[in-house]
C-alpha cells in the first residue's frame, strides 16, 4: 500500500485564501505566498490548491500567481480550478505544478480525462467530485460551480467512469462537511473504496488528528486532506496556520497501525 499523505487545502480567490464553510461564508486567512512558506517549514507531504471562483466566473486560471506559488512550493502541489481544456493542463504542469484538478470541465467533457492523462500522464490527472446530499433520504450527488449547480450524477458512477479515463487520483470533497470540522464520512469512504482501484483522497470534515487517523485506520485511505484543521486554531477559529510535526505525524500513523 502506498504510504498515506496528510494534505493541506487551500482556497484561491481574488489572489487571497479563504476558508469557507458549507462552500459559503469565505473568511479570509492569508497570503498564499506566505501560507506555502509556512507548510515549507512544517514538510507537509502535499498541497492542494483550488482557486474557488475561475470556474464559477468562466475565467482561465490565474498563471502567474500558479507559476509564483509552484516556485515556492517544496512540496507536491495539486493545482485546480478554471482548467477546460488539455492544453489549459499542460500549460498548469509547465508552470511546475505536478498534480491537475479536474472537475466541472471533466464532467461536462469526460473525454478530457483522457485526452489530458495522454498529454501529461495519469499520474497527473486528479479528478475532484464535490458531492452534497440529495433530498430528505441524504444520498449524495455530485455538483459544480463552487457547489451552485447540480448535475444529478451519481458519485460512484462518476468514480469508476473517472477511473476508466485515465484519472490517477480521485479526491472527493464533501460540500456540507465542508468547515463543520466533525469528521469524515467514513461509510462513504468505505463505498468508495470498494469501487475504484486508484489512490482515493478524502476532503471536508476532519476536526483533529484523530479524524485523520480513524479515516487511515478504518479505510486504509490514501490521501487525508483537511483545510479548516489547518489554517483554524481553537475554538474562536483564529488563523494559525498549523500541521503535525514529525513526531505528531509518526504516532498519528501509528495509531492507525501504519508505521512510517
Amino acid at each position: 500500500m502506498l504510504r498515506p499523505r496528510i494534505i493541506a487545502c487551500l482556497l484561491l480567490s481574488e489572489g487571497g485564501l479563504v476558508k469557507t464553510r458549507r462552500f459559503a461564508d469565505p473568511k479570509y486567512v492569508g497570503d498564499p505566498i506566505n501560507a506555502v512558506r509556512i507548510f515549507n517549514e512544517k514538510e507537509v507531504d502535499e498541497l492542494i490548491l483550488l482557486d474557488i471562483d475561475a470556474t464559477r466566473q468562466g475565467r482561465s486560471p490565474d498563471h502567474a500567481l500558479i507559476a509564483r506559488i509552484a516556485n515556492e512550493c517544496r512540496m507536491p502541489l495539486c493545482y485546480g480550478g478554471g482548467i477546460a481544456s488539455e492544453d489549459e493542463v499542460d500549460r498548469i504542469v509547465s508552470l511546475g505544478v505536478e498534480k491537475v484538478s479536474l472537475s466541472a470541465a471533466a464532467l461536462a467533457d469526460p473525454s478530457l480525462v483522457d485526452r489530458s492523462a495522454r498529454r501529461v500522464g495519469t499520474q497527473s490527472i486528479v479528478v475532484t467530485l464535490d458531492l452534497r446530499k440529495a433530498g430528505l433520504l441524504g444520498g449524495l450527488t455530485v455538483v459544480t460551480h463552487n457547489g451552485t449547480r447540480k448535475t444529478g450524477r451519481r458519485p460512484l458512477d462518476l468514480a469508476v467512469e473517472m477511473q476508466s479515463r485515465g484519472a490517477g487520483e480521485i479526491v472527493i470533497n464533501m460540500v456540507d462537511r465542508d468547515g463543520e470540522m466533525g469528521g469524515y464520512d467514513l461509510d462513504f469512504v468505505a463505498r468508495l473504496r470498494e469501487a475504484v482501484t486508484i489512490p482515493v483522497t478524502m476532503l471536508g470534515g476532519a476536526g483533529s488528528l484523530d479524524d485523520i487517523s480513524a479515516l487511515i485506520r478504518q479505510e486504509r485511505i490514501v490521501g487525508a486532506a483537511a483545510g479548516s484543521l489547518f489554517v483554524f486554531k481553537g475554538k474562536y477559529r483564529a488563523v494559525l496556520i498549523n500541521y503535525p510535526n514529525r513526531q505528531e505525524k509518526d504516532a498519528l500513523l501509528s495509531r492507525a497501525s501504519l508505521t512510517a
